[in-house]
């Protein structure tokens, strides 16, 4: 027996599955629209346990606009009394994995590089209690919860696995990985000389000095809100000139991506919430950072660089700025990379790592049970096959 007969097994198990326990997913309207929510929201993010970025309403309201449309996208809330205690966008999912069984999970939209829900702080069982419950009696909601992006060593999972424990719910970690992480109480110079390498180091100081030698170069950040559209016209056209437009995955191949970008940006600036930075050589950019920021810290959103300047490295040389940001006062006191895990370039600049995790919770109800325990059974024909394979493998 090997590896290609688990798929199959697989599949088999889980579509039955689908076909005996039908559920309704039709559609209905959130309890509020995301627009009347606002303020509390806005109360909600300045007090959250856990900085999020993406479900801030700076983010969450553009892509609502231009990225997926209200109908299909829910807002559970939890209130204590009149106030937002929690805020957890969920959407559903017709697969789960490679299992096509449907599924409810929080929205991580595109360009949405973390997913944990938005919580009060020192409310974060009362809310999870309120997301459980509200899932647990919707019957709009498939057969289990997956919530994905959530970091590992967070106020949100910490809460979960507290919450599931009492109630005895069923909680599985499906996945998990890390991504380059910067927090440190080392200023830049010192971090510079205690985490990269020595060779790594010498070269970048190499390429800083024949840039300089060749032209002026400069850095700068995003201040007035009169040159905010002309930095995003400039990010979007460096991000178009190179590999990703190429594939057609940059944001201005696709115009909701570039609308979504160009009103999250604004949205940041006149929150405050924006960093964008900008590497200029003579009077070109070459690289360009935004970054966006909550309560202490902030999120790596998006880099473009030149890729006809690549022998300099214009990413790396606008990273270095940024290491400087963060940790010479100016900047947050942490940041997320949002990078993909073992990004060549970031995690040779950061030396934390944040880790990353994915859960499938129980909901209550005899069908959801059936499929919960279904996909228990999944998982563990998926864990034998994978040790036979090995066990076959010369």
């Amino acid at each position: 027996m090997g590896w290609r007969k688990e798929p199959a097994f697989s599949l088999s198990l889980i579509f039955t599955l689908y076909l005996l326990v039908p559920m309704d997913m039709t559609p209905d309207p959130a309890l509020h629209s995301a627009a009347k929510l606002r303020s509390a929201w806005e109360s909600l993010a300045a007090n959250a346990a856990e900085a999020n970025c993406f479900y801030t309403p700076a983010m969450i309201l553009p892509a609502l606009r231009h990225l997926e449309g209200q109908d299909d996208v829910r807002l559970i809330e939890a209130w204590q009394d009149d106030v937002l205690i929690g805020l957890l966008p969920v959407v559903i999912a017709p697969h789960h994995g490679r299992y096509p069984i449907a599924n409810v999970t929080n929205w991580t939209y595109r360009h949405c590089f973390f997913g944990a829900p938005m919580i009060r702080q020192g409310e974060e069982i009362h809310a999870w209690e309120h997301f459980l419950s509200a899932l647990d009696s919707a019957d709009w909601a498939p057969h289990f919860l997956h919530l994905t992006g959530l970091d590992s060593d967070g106020a949100n999972v910490a809460a979960l696995q507290e919450l599931c424990a009492r109630q005895r719910r069923g909680l599985r970690p499906v996945h998990r990985y890390e991504r380059a992480f910067l927090k440190s109480p080392l200023c830049a110079d010192d971090y510079w000389e205690t985490h990269i390498r020595s060779k790594k180091r010498k070269e970048i100081r190499r390429l800083q000095k024949r840039l300089n030698e060749l032209g002026t170069v400069t850095s700068s950040t995003l201040t007035d809100a009169d040159d905010l559209g002309a930095w995003c016209d400039a990010f979007l056209a460096l991000e178009l000139a190179g590999w990703k437009g190429v594939e057609g995955t940059a944001m201005a191949c696709h115009p909701a991506d570039a609308a979504f970008f160009r009103d999250s940006v604004a949205s940041a600036f006149a929150d405050g919430t924006l960093d964008f930075l900008r590497l200029d050589f003579d009077g070109k950019p070459i690289a360009m950072l935004v970054n966006f920021l909550m309560g202490q810290g902030g999120f790596s959103f998006k880099i473009a660089f030149d890729e006809t300047m690549a022998r300099f490295s214009p990413g790396v040389l606008i990273e270095i700025d940024n290491l400087r940001h963060v940790l010479d006062g100016n900047g947050p006191d942490w940041m997320d990379s949002c990078a993909a895990p073992g990004h060549p370039m970031i995690d040779s600049l950061w030396a934390e790592r944040r880790h990353i995790v994915q859960y499938r919770v129980a909901l209550r109800g005899v069908r959801r049970s059936i499929a919960w325990y279904a996909m228990q059974v999944a998982d563990h024909v998926t864990a034998r096959l994978r040790a036979i394979n090995g066990k076959n493998e010369p």
